[in-house]
């Protein structure tokens, strides 16, 4: 395998899948730089807005809260620099990894996508109400949740939208290889994926019987713009689904550290080679890849080295943000999981990086969301031109000269449009 495609995949926690890429397993009241707009003191429902949305599992409660309206770049103006910290599977156990990682973003201006595995909301006694393509009902990799667990990740999961973070999702069974994986889905079986994944979300209230629990603050068929696959599989005919379901982005592939553009109608939000210091070669900025390439599939190698792996990994990722924030500026996309795989040495070097870079100048820690608003925002010459910088490469005659051009009108509502 040639070096820099030595990225290792994962199928739940202990087995490696056929893919080669990448796998997942179960103070102050200024301004937030990362998302934009004043915190409040604590999370709050936008003005008294609240619909139920049938069994009242979701709930209408207005625009989100923390979101700025993105701006334009003018001629000649330095983008921002784009870090989104991503989770794949995300829920909340005795870990207590979710909350925990809620409050690391709030104390440095970030703000975060989770990635939601729908059968973290339906209980193991409803397990036949997932029919997963190609597999039998009720057939789950990562298994089911109890009732603690889904109120707990509900609790989460609402807690986060109201602090301006989106809620993704991870699909559902996380099947991955060659049989029955969702590389093999066809569209309409990634349809039915994606059906059942938002179905799980409208309706644990009624998968399990708590009708006192508070409603997830918003609409999930508007709020669900995008995903990444189990396994970094499927993504071809994913994305055709995905486009024809009104979704937005997709980040289940891999791309060198450069400007993303369009695929199918929706923004390539993939994560991105980064150094992995001590070798030649670069891996995904993900912890599942550092820890294979570390211990292999032991989820806890020699303590030893735990130590050593985590600051290993740390450093990749801040070589990969500092390439490109001296450099061409294009997004750094990394991906983690809740888990405490080699002692949790991934969660303290993921920590590590938040807190070093998302309280930078320029520095944007942001949601996917929030990134594909910025990206619709802009003048499609000016992304053009992003695109044409190579990995770290920064202007030669500087950022006001590189985009200097004068920009084309902005779309009707976009901050910097000339009035009528």
């Amino acid at each position: 395998m040639a070096a820099t495609q030595r990225i290792a995949a994962g199928v739940a926690v202990a087995a490696v899948c056929a893919s080669s890429l990448a796998g997942c397993a179960s103070g102050s009241e200024a301004p937030r730089r990362g998302a934009p707009g004043a915190p409040q003191k604590g999370p709050q429902l936008p003005g008294n807005i609240v619909r139920l949305i049938g069994d009242g599992s979701t709930a209408y409660t207005g625009a989100q809260p923390h979101l700025a309206r993105p701006e334009r770049l003018k001629a000649g103006e330095k983008p921002p620099q784009f870090v989104v910290f991503s989770w794949d599977g995300a829920g909340e156990d005795s870990q207590k990894l979710f909350s925990h990682f809620r409050e690391v973003a709030k104390a440095n201006n970030a703000t975060m996508t989770y990635f939601l595995s729908g059968v973290y909301l339906l209980p193991q006694g409803k397990r036949d109400l997932y029919r997963p393509p190609q597999h039998a009902p009720g057939s789950s990799e990562i298994g089911f949740n109890d009732a603690q667990g889904i109120a707990d990740t509900v609790e989460q999961a609402r807690l986060a939208w109201l602090e301006g973070n989106e809620i993704g999702t991870h699909f559902n069974g996380h099947f991955c290889g060659l049989d029955g994986g969702v590389g093999t889905w066809s569209v309409d079986e990634w349809k039915s994926e994606i059906a059942q994944a938002k179905q799980f979300v409208k309706s644990w209230r009624t998968n399990t019987g708590m009708k006192n629990t508070a409603s997830l603050p918003f609409d999930y068929d508007k709020e669900l713009i995008g995903g990444r696959t189990p396994c970094l599989e499927g993504q071809k005919n994913f994305v055709r689904a995905a486009s024809q379901l009104g979704f937005r982005y997709d980040s289940s592939g891999v791309n060198n550290q450069v400007w993303p553009k369009r695929r199918d109608g929706l923004w390539d939000l993939s994560m991105q080679l980064v150094p992995f210091p001590g070798h030649t070669y670069e891996q995904l900025p993900m912890d599942y890849n550092f820890m294979v390439n570390q211990s292999g599939t032991q989820t806890q190698g020699d303590p030893a080295k735990s130590g050593y792996w985590g600051n290993q990994m740390r450093d990749g990722l801040l070589k990969g943000f500092y390439r490109a924030y001296e450099g061409n500026r294009a997004p750094l996309v990394i991906g983690n999981h809740f888990e405490s795989w080699n002692g949790g040495t991934y969660m303290r070097a993921v920590e590590d990086v938040v807190k070093e870079v998302c309280n930078k100048p320029d520095v944007r820690c942001v949601s996917f969301r929030q990134l594909a608003d910025w990206l619709d925002a802009q003048n499609p010459r000016t992304l053009a031109d992003l695109r044409t910088l190579k990995v770290g490469e920064a202007p030669a005659q500087g950022w006001a000269s590189f985009l200097s051009s004068r920009p084309a009108p902005a779309p009707k509502g976009v901050p910097g449009a000339p009035k009528p």
